[in-house]
């Protein structure tokens, strides 16, 4: 049985986080989201503030979009918490949101997320 999270690439922290937030990936701003991570192969741990690099990635494509602002924050949260890849969208969003914003976002994210929780 192993006793540390699996190594979780830029690349999958961004795609799984995308895939929480939109399952279809229909979003054209998520979509640039992941083209930004598609080849960034590194470990989430190789990179000093991982959390920083999603917000920056999301800020500069759109930084009024509230599913961007929570891709950004869930991979944030994977990036420190690999073990919970595997959680439910709805678990990860939650913890996501109070991890990235003290659990009080922004009144456009308050509102993305009830409409999903």
């Amino acid at each position: 049985m192993p006793t540390e999270p699996e190594t979780l690439t830029l690349s999958e922290a961004a795609r799984r986080a995308v895939d929480v937030v939109d399952h279809e990936a229909s979003d054209d701003a998520l979509s640039d989201f992941l083209d930004r991570f598609q080849d960034r192969d590194e470990p989430v741990t190789a990179v000093e503030q991982p959390d920083e690099l999603f917000a920056e990635a999301a800020g500069s494509i759109d930084p009024d979009d509230p599913a961007l602002q929570m891709a950004a924050a869930v991979a944030g949260y994977l990036s420190f918490k690999r073990d919970q890849v595997e959680a439910q969208p709805e678990d990860l969003l939650r913890r996501a949101a109070e991890a990235e914003f003290d659990g009080h976002p922004p009144p456009e994210v308050e509102r993305w997320l009830s409409q999903r929780l």
